[in-house]
């Protein structure tokens, strides 16, 4: 198999869209899928090691409308999504062997081209797990721990994009809404070249006439046309009080707001007896502190 040995891959999106790539010269077909050898899509050497050690590699390729676009790799369609590589005789695709799995991590682009990190099986092992207990929420707004419901009226709108200046944007046709109640929230592009991408916001400030000023932490990989609708989705700093008063959602709240300070924690047993009774005055030196 060695002298006809070719490079294959196979890439799932979550939507369930399947292509696949050769390095070879000529399509190939195996395992149900068919593989393209015009993508340009090339990978570096797999490293891999014993035990539960990251594998992990490089897939290099051109983009283009055919396959990998970048308006879909800004969109996120491809993040996460699931890679095969095999190694295959093509002289006869029925052998073949699998030699990594795993999934897209960081994509970068540049020059017409594409530059994706390969996560093995073993890296969801390297990330923490289980619960933080903190004073703010650890829910992510709107999804199954948090419950809000976004579509309801008051907690998201749609605007018209008045015109772009890299990261900001000024809107109309979204009066109604309070002064800055969208910072920490989402702007989803729903037209033009940036539709299907979501940011995340920075400052959102409210002007006459249902004029908007926001500001987004980084700027869209494509840029949005003026004219193009936007949805605006309410933001949440994940405070015990913004998630009553603004989404009416106490009782899902994830935090712990009653969780003492870690200098509380900190401090000698004295000092949290006189805090707790309110006689405690910093810079004062406190005797017999330990009980």
């Amino acid at each position: 198999m060695t002298a006809n040995m070719a490079r294959a891959w196979s890439i799932t999106r979550s939507d369930g869209l399947v292509l696949g790539f050769t390095d070879h010269d000529c399509p190939l077909e195996f395992a149900g899928v068919s593989f393209r050898p015009d993508s340009g899509l090339t990978a570096q050497a797999i490293v891999q090691g014993a035990g539960l050690s990251v594998d992990n590699t490089d897939a290099i390729g051109a983009l283009s409308d055919g396959a990998i676009s970048e308006a879909d790799i800004m969109a996120g369609l491809w993040d996460g999504a699931e890679l095969c590589q095999w190694e295959v005789d093509w002289s006869d695709p029925a052998q073949h062997r699998l030699v990594f799995r795993g999934h897209l991590g960081e994509v970068s682009r540049t020059g017409g081209a594409f530059r994706a990190e390969l996560r093995g099986l073993s890296e969801p092992l390297n990330q923490p797990v289980g619960r933080v207990f903190h004073p703010r929420c650890s829910a992510i707004l709107g999804d199954g721990a948090c419950g809000a419901d976004l579509s309801r009226p008051g907690l998201s709108g749609e605007a018209r994009i008045v015109s772009v200046d890299g990261s900001r944007l000024n809107l109309s046709d979204l009066g109604g809404f309070e002064d800055r109640w969208f910072e920490r929230g989402v702007a989803e592009f729903l037209d033009g070249d940036a539709k299907g991408i979501r940011c995340h916001v920075k400052n959102d400030r409210a002007r006459p006439g249902g004029q908007r000023e926001v500001e987004l932490w980084t700027k869209p990989g494509l840029d949005p046309v003026p004219g193009a609708r936007v949805r605006m989705i309410a933001g949440c700093d994940k405070s015990p009080a913004m998630c009553r008063l603004k989404f009416a959602n106490f009782l899902n709240f994830r935090g712990f707001p009653h969780l003492p300070e870690e200098d509380w924690l900190m401090a000698p047993a004295k000092q949290r007896k006189q805090r707790a009774e309110g006689l405690f005055k910093p810079g004062v030196e406190v005797t017999n502190a330990i009980e």
